[in-house]
């Protein structure tokens, strides 16, 4: 059988490639996350406001970032993470200017006394010309081009090295701002911004420029804390979701390509009667379904999500076509920017959860043989470059430190594995209510054992040797078969998660559900005229040797 790389899997070989390009090239040396620092711990990060001329034939931007945030405890030095390929020349805390030091890509903030356990406003004012990635979006950056017809074209990703890429911020994915974000990035006339939340007001400042101002009032990750801008045009349409609210669907696509756009519109309809049938309603109601055309790949940027201006789509006779990256970063507006790994160790569950989002897909469209070879996919993929350390990291790593194929697919698998050994009445709902029923999602922080413990919680079962195995092991399931005889044989299991696992032998009469109990020791026999298959639906990370 043909088997099909899925888009995540190249997405994870993309990265390591641009790792290899970049490493000779000046670029900002953190990556996302580690350990959470102590100055930092102290710190909740309330607002940003993100104000900055972009000067495109320069590659430049110029302007400030406010701060707002309240300290836990009295401290008499404030810390933020910022690339030093930007130069800070002011900082002011609560409308009064202060010394700083910049130390590598982290900026210190000092204090004669200290500062209160209180609310404070931070103003930092910085410009120059921001990392240039070689590979976006695995890479973070700027990237500067033109679209086809030799317009501007500038687009922002920062996945991997956090906003600090072009914004002082608190870089660990366990904060976020809780009362949303203000950007106002002031363009060329005859461009357009796209950005996060809902867009404010375009006022002109200056001979020949305009200020975009979008604002989100929900928490938001740093990463896609981002704007792309474009000669774009702008198409809307209401979506309904499946709890009756009205939410905009916003694309923003390149002149050239507009009449693709009512095509795209009913994709994005499409996928989004799909996400909410399997994860709950949009979760971002109040503000928009955005979607804006990028020169990469894509990203899961919070209600402005990115598309390939390749706009290449599979086709599949009888339904709306499909394109995994345009559908798996849509999956992120759940698992990601709602559902967020509360430490990059964790970062299977957004990355893994969408990428079964992806298969659920094909189930809708194809059915169950669209969704069996879609996650055969995926287990080739984790047996042909994956399993080379553990699904989950240790607690404080950064991203450049667990981002690898398996959290896209031996993540799905785990979801994969779950589904069967649980059964689909069981299963789905309990997927469905862990995004839907969380306490506080929008504010609150999850890792891999939040996932394990709803599932045990809610379904009664034992499931912890199977989160360990998919996990914390870099090993398969062996499933030996032998023939004893001309129709009869037996099967030995080795390394398989502990408890009586359920298993599927497809015979020359049918199907039997046994377990995989089966040892050298003690093996599993069975007859059949016709050559067994074992797994037939390849529900496990496993390999199946014939003797």
């Amino acid at each position: 059988m043909k088997v099909t790389l899925s888009s995540a899997l190249l997405l994870a070989l993309c990265f390591f490639a641009g790792q290899l390009q970049a490493q000779n090239i000046d670029k900002i040396s953190m990556s996302s996350g580690g350990p959470l620092k102590p100055l930092q711990a102290i710190m909740d990060i309330r607002h940003y406001t993100i104000a900055l001329d972009v000067d495109i034939d320069k590659k430049a931007i110029n302007g400030y970032t406010e701060i707002e945030l309240n300290l836990a405890s009295p401290t008499d030095s404030l810390l933020f993470d910022f690339t030093h390929m930007l130069k800070v020349s002011k900082i002011s805390v609560d409308n009064k200017e202060f010394p700083f030091l910049i130390k590598g890509d982290q900026i210190f903030i000092t204090n004669g006394s200290v500062f209160a356990a209180t609310k404070h406003s931070v103003k930092i004012y910085y410009g120059g010309n921001p990392p240039t990635p070689v590979i976006p979006p695995w890479e973070s950056g700027f990237t500067w081009t033109k679209d086809r017809s030799g317009n501007p074209f500038v687009n922002i990703t920062c996945q991997g090295d956090g906003g600090k890429t072009y914004f002082p911020c608190k870089d660990h994915p366990s904060d976020e701002p809780n009362e949303g974000v203000d950007l106002i990035i002031t363009i060329p006339n005859g461009l357009s911004v796209a950005g996060p939340g809902l867009l404010q007001s375009v006022k002109p400042v200056k001979k020949g420029k305009s200020a975009w101002h979008w604002k989100t009032n929900y928490t938001i990750s740093n990463y896609c804390v981002v704007f792309d801008i474009g000669k774009y045009k702008v198409y809307n349409r209401n979506y309904t979701t499946c709890e009756g609210n009205i939410v905009p669907i916003q694309l923003y696509i390149l002149e050239r390509d507009t009449a693709k756009a009512q095509y795209l519109l009913d994709i994005k309809e499409r996928d989004a009667h799909i996400l909410e049938k399997y994860f709950g309603e949009y979760p971002w109601v109040k503000e928009k379904i955005g979607i804006a055309e990028v020169p990469n790949s894509g990203m899961e940027h919070q209600t402005m999500i990115t598309f390939s201006d390749s706009l290449d789509f599979y086709h599949y006779p009888g339904n709306l076509d499909f394109a995994d990256v345009y559908y798996h970063e849509f999956a992120h507006e759940w698992w990601a920017n709602k559902i967020t790994n509360k430490d990059w160790s964790h970062m299977w569950v957004q990355e893994g959860i969408a990428t079964y989002g992806s298969a659920l897909a094909m189930r809708e469209i194809g059915g169950e043989a669209a969704y069996d070879s879609t996650m055969l996919g995926n287990r080739f993929a984790v047996s042909s470059y994956g399993n080379q350390q553990p699904m989950v990291s240790h607690e404080g790593s950064t991203v450049k430190e667990v981002y690898n194929p398996d959290i896209y697919c031996k993540g799905a698998m785990l979801m994969h594995t779950l589904r069967y050994v649980l059964g689909d009445s069981l299963f789905f709902p309990t997927l469905k209510r862990f995004i839907t029923n969380v306490k506080y999602p929008y504010d609150q922080f999850f890792t891999s054992d939040d996932v394990e413990q709803f599932f045990i919680r809610e379904t009664g079962k034992d499931l912890k040797p199977i989160f360990d195995f998919y996990c914390k092991a870099i090993t398969e399931i062996g499933i030996d078969v032998y023939q004893y005889d001309p129709g009869t044989y037996y099967i030995a299991v080795s390394n398989p998660p502990a408890g009586s696992l359920p298993l599927d032998i497809v015979t020359d009469k049918g199907i039997i559900h046994t377990t995989m109990n089966a040892t050298r020791d003690k093996p599993f026999w069975f007859r059949s005229k016709t050559t067994p298959a074992i797994d037939p639906r390849g529900w496990y990370l496993r390999k199946v040797t014939f003797h």
